[in-house]
């Protein structure tokens, strides 16, 4: 039996996905599985994306 949680296709959080796009494609070939992941998913991203991600990151 599968849950309603494996049936649903998971949404990326707002805004993610534009901004994952906006990245450049040599930024983009660095990141893992897990941390694209990460980046569309998650709130709290793992120390090695932030690392990469760094100069393209806002503060709030």
């Amino acid at each position: 039996m599968s849950s309603d949680k494996t049936k649903k296709k998971q949404e990326p959080l707002p805004g993610r996905m534009e901004a994952l796009r906006s990245l450049p494609a040599n930024v983009l070939r660095r990141l893992t599985k897990q941390e694209v992941k990460a980046f569309l998913f998650k709130e709290e991203w793992p120390d090695s994306m932030q690392d990469k991600l760094r100069e393209y990151m806002v503060e709030d």
